[in-house]
């Protein structure tokens, strides 16, 4: 258990758990939000169509592209990328506001260069974790195994993990998931030691 901590202690600050798709940043910050800690997660936003199961404000904001652009142009992100071609995720500043308000921590499940850009503004405020994969070609296993791409999506995505790997010593801290409940166990001791 944390010790009880001064919420003016968590005005600002931010955990960004970042990985490429399919390291298993998301089983990892589920796994964070149900601890003890005193964390909310950051819902972004994006033009992609929901999945089956997705919640809109629960699992992203789900807007148009057009609607994404009218708010690019009134400066609402924080961050923002398109991330593939057509497809754009952001952070928008009403969302991190929500929750420092509440007096919480955002925790974010981001992409690699949004996880830059939100280091790079945010500086000491903010706490990186990269989720190394055990290897790209178990990382291709388990993206082949979702069964939620086509084939032209699928090698995207793998070549966008591969290039992703490329950034890991960008990161404060990397947690390698080779064995899920202790890459758990050690983003929270990670969280833990940010916090005090």
């Amino acid at each position: 258990m944390i010790e009880k901590i001064n919420s003016t202690d968590l005005k600002g600050r931010l955990v960004i758990v970042t990985a490429p798709s399919g390291a298993g940043k998301t089983t990892i910050v589920k796994r964070l939000l149900a601890s003890d800690l005193p964390l909310s997660f950051s819902v972004s936003a994006c033009t992609r169509e929901r999945r089956s199961g997705e919640v809109d404000g629960v699992d992203y904001y789900f807007i148009g592209k057009e609607a994404f652009e009218d708010k690019i142009a009134n400066d609402a992100f924080v961050e923002f990328e398109e991330v593939y071609e057509g497809s754009f995720y952001g952070t928008l500043k009403s969302e991190l506001q929500r929750l420092w308000k509440d007096e919480r921590i955002v925790l974010f499940d981001i992409d690699v260069l949004g996880a830059i850009n939100l280091k790079r503004q945010f500086k000491e405020q903010a706490l990186t974790i990269f989720i190394q994969p055990p290897s790209l070609d178990i990382l291709v296993e388990r993206l082949t195994r979702r069964n939620t791409e086509s084939e032209a999506s699928l090698k995207k995505r793998i070549a966008k993990a591969a290039s992703e790997l490329t950034y890991m010593d960008k990161f404060d801290k990397t947690v390698l998931n080779d064995d899920l409940e202790r890459a758990c166990k050690e983003a929270y001791d990670l969280v833990v030691a940010f916090l005090k």
